[in-house]
């Protein structure tokens, strides 16, 4: 862990393609995501899941919903890129769509999406052909992305948002 609050984790570190092992490891990331949050925000009540990860951050309420949203956008990213000729995706104002109203729902509602969200997203990634990890897609903020990019960026983004959860907990003594 790093002290800097935003990237307990670090910083990420993007890569555009992974070795066999590699792409393993960030795939069983992916598959497990929704049981490392799920732990992260157990036990936690409705004032604790209301406190913000950092001064000026999201709270943990705004940070599972977010993963949700952002893991969804990835599935269809990469359905895009598997099934389109270097597409270019549509991104989104992370921002204001943690600060809509279904934002403020109880967690359980992402995490129920997030664990079949990635049941199907692991089922997609463990089935592809290793050539099929170096598609591409245009992303319009942050240019060509290759589908072993995006794994390797959504694993590091599962990472980082539980780090978030966790390290405020072992902060709070929670």
């Amino acid at each position: 862990m790093t002290p800097d609050l935003r990237y307990p984790i670090g910083r990420l570190v993007k890569v555009s393609a992974f070795s066999p092992t590699e792409r393993a490891e960030h795939i069983a990331t992916i598959a497990d995501l929704p049981h490392t949050i799920g732990r992260a925000v157990a036990g936690l009540s409705d004032a604790q899941r209301d406190t913000p990860y950092r001064d000026g951050g999201w709270t943990v309420r705004q940070v599972v919903h977010h993963v949700a949203d952002s893991h969804m956008n990835a599935f269809i990213r990469f359905k895009w890129a598997l099934t389109e000729t270097n597409p270019t995706i549509k991104a989104y104002n992370e921002q204001a769509w943690a600060e809509l109203p279904d934002a403020q729902m109880p967690t359980d509602a992402s995490l129920r999406l997030l664990d079949a969200l990635h049941g199907r997203w692991t089922a997609l990634l463990s089935a592809l052909p290793a050539e099929a990890f170096a598609r591409p897609y245009q992303h319009p903020e942050t240019g060509a992305h290759t589908l072993d990019m995006a794994l390797g960026i959504y694993a590091w983004h599962g990472r980082h948002h539980t780090a978030h959860v966790t390290e405020l907990r072992r902060r709070q003594g929670w």
